[in-house]
């Protein structure tokens, strides 16, 4: 290895230097005070965990993101978590047992083994909110409401969110009584958003023309809240389950707005990211300038059945460093530049960072001055002590 490939970092990992690491840490104490405020309770996960805890019930895609190894002490596979939502929904079930309502939050590293166009990086920052134990529309609102606000405090300005419920393509499946591989050939072409294709396959799975239909329609269902009275009409036909779920789409349209009216609301009906977990509502909060979701969540009831609890789960997450990225951080002036030695000086500066003031004393045949290190003000000799004084414009002495 040559000295010039000792500092290159793998594809997909990230470090984070000055300003902006002091960005995320603002913005990291911000959510979660934020979250306290709102009433959920901090938690910190392992940062890796035995294989068959860590993708109960997550389905193919988190599995092949997670970097396996194995444990020295049992032998057993471990995986790097690569999403939190499990781990938090683990702790729900099994470790703290609760009653009632629970809400969770959390700030954390994960890691993954690859990354995609949804997901960013190989090493992001994720923080997010998980409420169990009810599942009612109430919940789910809370959510997308605290997602939004969550974007407020980042600092975004124009959002547009995009809303879904995987309830309605999963009614029709079992009306249609489609068997796994012909719901697989469908929900690909879902997934394409191709027309001609979905068509085709369709005609190849489905025998009842009337739900046929219904599936065919789906790709073309989206845009504006017009879209659920368009599919309030495509599925006149469908199941009781499709029209509950239009109703819940239409609650929580009329509740984001009633707090959120600067939001751009968005409802694609063929949605079907996330299909292996969730169970009910899809959100997707995105801002210009960005090619990727900033927040992302949706109601994914049951996950802590595999843990012997099953319970109602509704949440969000959000990636820390790619969130920090909408307002940028300045380097911080202000500080006070210190000589490197005098009389009483180290006692100044001692009282000086105690009250909280950023202080840069030089070090003995220091190059650099106050300038390169942010310092707007100065400690001069005054008095018999020292003095804080700003800096002449043109001082960059050490």
């Amino acid at each position: 290895m040559t000295i010039a490939d000792r500092w290159l970092l793998p594809d997909g990992m990230d470090e984070v230097l000055p300003p902006q690491a002091s960005r995320m840490e603002e913005l990291r104490r911000a959510l979660l005070d934020l979250y306290h405020c709102w009433g959920y309770d901090q938690v910190m996960p392992p940062p890796v965990e035995f294989l068959d805890s860590l993708l109960t019930g997550t389905g193919t895609e988190l599995d092949l993101q997670t970097f396996k190894l194995t444990d020295q002490m049992t032998g057993r596979m471990m995986g790097a978590s690569a999403d939190v939502t499990p781990q938090v929904a683990r702790m729900d079930a099994h470790s703290l047992k609760r009653q009632g309502p629970v809400r969770l939050c959390y700030c954390t590293n994960v890691l993954r083994a690859k990354a995609d166009q949804y997901q960013g990086g190989r090493s992001p920052v994720q923080v997010g909110v998980e409420l169990f134990g009810h599942a009612g529309l109430e919940a789910d609102l809370e959510i997308l409401r605290l997602a939004l606000t969550s974007l407020s405090v980042a600092g975004a300005g124009e959002v547009h969110l995009a809303l879904g419920h995987i309830g309605i393509y999963r009614s029709l499946v079992e009306a249609a009584e489609l068997s796994p591989e012909q719901e697989r050939l469908v929900f690909e072409a879902l997934e394409l958003k191709s027309p001609g294709e979905l068509a085709t396959r369709v005609e190849a799975c489905v025998d009842d023309p009337a739900l046929a239909e219904m599936f065919r329609d789906l790709v073309t269902l989206h845009g504006g809240p017009e879209v659920l009275d368009e599919a309030r009409e495509a599925f006149a036909e469908a199941p009781q389950a499709v029209g509950a779920a239009l109703d819940q789409l239409r609650a929580l349209y009329r509740g984001v707005v009633a707090e959120h009216p600067e939001v751009e609301l968005y409802f694609d009906l063929a949605e079907l990211r996330g299909y292996q977990y969730h169970t009910g509502m899809m959100f997707s909060a995105y801002v210009p300038g960005y090619g990727q979701a900033l927040a992302k969540g949706g109601r994914y009831d049951d996950t802590g059945r595999a843990f012997g609890r099953a319970r109602p789960a509704t949440g969000f997450s959000l990636e820390l460093k790619l969130l920090a990225t909408l307002t940028p951080k300045e380097p911080r002036d202000g500080g006070i530049w210190a000589p490197s030695e005098g009389d009483g000086l180290s006692e100044v500066v001692r009282d000086l960072r105690q009250q909280g003031e950023r202080v840069v004393q030089a070090l003995p045949g220091q190059r650099t001055g106050p300038e390169q290190h942010h310092c707007q003000r100065h400690l001069v000799p005054a008095d018999g002590g020292w003095r804080v004084e700003a800096l002449p414009a043109s001082d960059d002495s050490a």
